[in-house]
């Protein structure tokens, strides 16, 4: 039975990610000095991320109604301006009531720690056994288990477990990026 992937597409694949050696330690530092912030001050970090949430939902949600009437004759108009309006409905209340959008992106935020814990096991799956996949694979299993405590303190941590558990998972990504990137620079 053949392997689903070659040998030679195999080592190809290495040899991209030991050529990104550099990049996933770079990243890996960023992630550290993100999650050192959000120590630092937990609340303001969790009301950072409401406030770029809601931002980006503001643009996003302007962009939408531009391209709806830009496309009016294409067909889906009412569907896409009612996105549109929609988006940035939600940005204006997020940035205009940050506590609540707090609790709201506090239970959008969990579950995206689930998807992106995931996301990550996948990730180290299809790279093993190149250098480094287990601390991937760990950082996964890290951003799960952060899911599971925000439900299990909610609706409490809304108001900075948010913060402190963006620190750890960016610190956490960041030292399984940073040792990653390493292991790839020696094998």
């Amino acid at each position: 039975m053949a392997d689903p992937i070659g040998k030679k597409e195999f080592e190809e694949a290495v040899e991209k990610l030991k050529g990104a050696w550099g990049w996933l330690v770079a990243i890996g530092i960023i992630s550290i000095i993100g999650g050192f912030f959000c120590f630092a001050n937990p609340f303001a970090a969790t009301l950072t991320v409401d406030y770029i949430a809601g931002f980006m939902f503001i643009f996003v949600g302007i962009a939408q109604i531009v391209q709806a009437f830009s496309t009016r004759e294409s067909g889906g108009f009412l569907w896409t301006l009612g996105v549109g309006i929609l988006s940035l409905l939600v940005g204006v209340v997020l940035v205009g009531n940050p506590i609540a959008g707090a609790v709201s992106l506090t239970i959008v935020v969990g579950v995206l720690l689930f998807f992106l814990g995931g996301a990550k096991i996948a990730y180290a799956m299809s790279m093993r056994p190149a250098a480094g996949w287990g601390w991937v694979t760990a950082s996964g299993v890290l951003s799960i288990i952060l899911g599971v405590i925000i439900f299990s303190n909610f609706p409490w941590a809304a108001a900075s477990v948010l913060g402190l558990f963006l620190g750890v998972e960016l610190t956490f990504n960041g030292v399984a990026l940073l040792l990653t990137g390493f292991a790839l620079r020696k094998s």
